[in-house]
Formats: structure tokens, sequence, C-alpha cells
């Protein structure tokens, strides 16, 4: 998870004689990052010849193991890792990576909401609101059925293909110079 900072311009009605003050305030949202720490994660256990630890992976993701525990409970439920107990123990990817794909991921993880943007729904009787939240949602559906059918489309394979692009032109950089 990361929280991404946003400024936020807020009204401050000082009283009746002023017209009141803007002011800028940072507010925190909180982003759901599970999909790509868990990409993030597979990616590096695909790397691996054994057991990957909770810890190695908190690690690499910049987390508390208890928390990629957690989220690698859902992946083993959905059939995509194994866990191992014991000192030489740890998540293995038990999946074909061919196989998975992100959708599949998504889905494990409870599919989270993919859009931030929210609807107001503080008058349900008011036509305007009506009318904004039907255009939002429909635009919303639209968008989010696009996004898991190209969730659909993409394995693990494809980002373990990509990776190993990119790692060996890195490679061959650092060799030039």
């Amino acid at each position: 998870m990361y929280v991404k900072a946003v400024t936020c311009q807020v009204f401050i009605a000082t009283s009746h004689l002023t017209r009141g003050l803007f002011r800028n305030i940072i507010c925190f949202m909180k982003r759901d990052s599970r999909l790509s720490s868990v990409l993030h994660a597979l990616l590096h256990m695909a790397e691996q010849d054994g057991p990957v630890t909770s810890e190695t992976l908190a690690l690499c993701l910049g987390t508390n193991p208890v928390v990629v525990r957690r989220t690698m409970g859902y992946l083993r439920q959905a059939g995509i890792v194994t866990s191992e107990r014991g000192h030489a123990g740890g998540w293995r990817i038990h999946a074909d990576l061919g196989s998975v794909t992100l959708r599949q991921l998504h889905e494990a993880l409870g599919e989270p909401a993919t859009f931030a943007i929210g609807n107001r729904n503080e008058t349900p009787e008011c036509l305007v609101e009506q009318t904004v939240n039907a255009a939002l949602e429909g635009t919303f559906a639209e968008a989010e059925a696009l996004l898991l059918t190209r969730f659909s489309e993409i394995t693990l394979a494809d980002l373990a293909s990509d990776f190993a692009r990119r790692h060996a032109a890195l490679r061959h950089s650092r060799n030039k110079s």
C-alpha cells in the first residue's frame, strides 16, 4: 500500500462579515496497491528455485511480513501459490505462469475497486445529482469492463518475459560502461 498526498482546497467560513477563506490542506487517500504488490512479489518468486519467505517478500515490497502473509493467503486459496511451514518453508508459485492472468489475481484479492472516483450521494432526490450519477456510473462500468477484459489478456508469463527483457537490457548497458 502507498498513500498519495492530494492537495485539497477547503472553504472556511470565518464570520458573516467576511466572505470566507480558502485554505490548502493536505489530504491523504489510501490507494489499494495489493494487485501491484502481488505482481511484484510473484515476479520475485518466479526468479527463485525454492520457497520465498514472507520476510524476504516484505523486504522487497517495503511492508510488514504479516501483510504479505495475509495477502498471499488469498492467492493460496485461489490455488496460485502454496506455502510450506518450517525452517526451509515459504511461498512457492503453484500455477503455471502462462495460465495466471491479472484478472484472476484481481479476483483472488476480492476484486478491489478499480476506480477511486465516487458519486455524490448527499441529496439522492436531486435530479441533477441523479443525472450526474447515472452518467458517471455508466462510464465507470464501461471503463471497468474494458480494464478487466485487458487484465484477462495479460499473464504472469507476459510480465516475467518483460522483466527478463528489461533486466537483460540493464545488464547490457552496465557492461558497456
